[in-house]
């Protein structure tokens, strides 16, 4: 029952982007619309559930000087997986997300589960863990993108519910340091009242 703890923990109290305001590079760049937020979430989520994973059954197996290479090893590996089927199966998103992809290797969120947790915990503990804080992290990502998409296009998923111009501001790089800091404050207002 404590590992559900986990699970709750990454998703709400310590979400790593609206809590930990970790992995704010990939958040604030591929966060223009609510597909490129969803689609950078769910692929950060697989990585870091499979680095968890992965981590927590061979931590005995990696000697301490190679501990960290080790991990980056292992991550890279699952980031090349969803490299590929990303760019087999969703060109489109792949190719809104660019750079970002490959960048998962050194998101602060999977390495940080890797060396905080899964190289300390059970494989189940780890697996619930990186469900929780992939789940969180895709979570922000969705809504953020949905908040901007909705603002900067009128739109959401790409459904168009509002015609004519909207407040293009939301789409550019400033318009996610304004949602993100709003977003924020609102989820901070929330848990202080509950």
């Amino acid at each position: 029952m404590n590992q559900w703890k986990n699970f709750s923990k990454g998703f709400i109290k310590d979400n790593p982007v609206f809590v930990l305001l970790l992995g704010l590079c990939p958040t604030l760049a591929v966060t223009s619309s609510a597909i490129n937020g969803l689609g950078m979430g769910l692929a950060t989520m697989f990585v870091l559930v499979c680095s968890n994973m992965v981590v927590s059954l061979i931590k005995n197996l990696i000697p301490d000087k190679v501990r960290i290479p080790s991990f980056i090893v292992i991550i890279a590996s699952f980031v090349t997986i969803v490299e590929l089927i990303m760019e087999g199966f969703a060109p489109a998103l792949f190719e809104a997300l660019g750079i970002f992809i490959p960048l998962i290797v050194v998101n602060c969120i999977v390495l940080g589960r890797a060396e905080g947790f899964a190289s300390k915990q059970s494989f189940i503990s780890s697996l619930i863990d990186g469900l929780g804080m992939g789940l969180g992290f895709a979570f922000a990502l969705t809504l953020l993108g949905a908040v901007r998409e909705a603002l900067g296009n009128g739109s959401i998923f790409g459904y168009k519910f509002i015609e004519g111009d909207a407040i293009l501001v939301f789409i550019l790089s400033p318009g996610a340091f304004i949602v993100l800091g709003y977003l924020i404050a609102l989820l901070n207002r929330f848990r202080k009242t509950t």
